[in-house]
C-alpha cells in the first residue's frame, strides 16, 4: 500500500445518506458559522455586523444512467458524508438541497448545494 501521509489534495468521496455518488469536481464545504460585514461610518471604521451563516456542501455529480436528478431537488433532511485525500472527514446533517439542479449534457454533470444549520470536520 502506497503512504499517503503527505497526499494533500485529490481524490474525493461524496455520500448522501449513505448512497455514494460519483464526484465529476469541484467539491467544497464551508463549516462557517457566521457572516460579518464591517461597518463603516464617514469618520472611520465603526465595527462590524454579524449573522448566523448555514453550512454548505456543494459538488459537480456525474448523471450516471439510473440516477434520478429530481431526487436531489427532493432531499430536505439528509445527511452529506465527505472523505477527502487529507484524511478528514465532512459531516452535514438534516442538510437540504438549496438550488434547483440543471443537467449539462456535454458533460454528464450537476451542480447541487446542500445547506444546513452546520457542518463539521473531523
Amino acid at each position: 500500500m502506497a503512504d499517503t501521509t503527505n497526499r494533500l489534495a485529490g481524490i474525493a468521496y461524496l455520500s448522501v445518506d449513505g448512497q455514494t455518488y460519483m464526484l465529476a469536481g469541484d467539491l467544497t464545504y464551508s463549516p462557517s458559522k457566521v457572516t460579518r460585514e464591517t461597518i463603516v461610518g464617514q469618520d472611520r471604521v465603526h465595527g462590524y455586523s454579524e449573522k448566523p451563516h448555514p453550512g454548505s456542501i456543494s459538488g459537480t455529480i456525474r448523471d450516471a444512467g439510473g440516477l434520478s436528478v429530481a431526487a436531489f431537488n427532493a432531499m430536505t433532511n439528509v445527511t452529506v458524508t465527505c472523505e477527502l485525500a487529507n484524511g478528514k472527514t465532512v459531516v452535514g446533517r438534516n442538510m437540504w438541497t438549496a438550488d434547483a439542479q440543471e443537467v449539462k449534457t456535454a458533460e454528464g454533470t450537476f451542480e447541487v448545494k446542500w445547506e444546513g444549520f452546520s457542518v463539521e470536520e473531523a
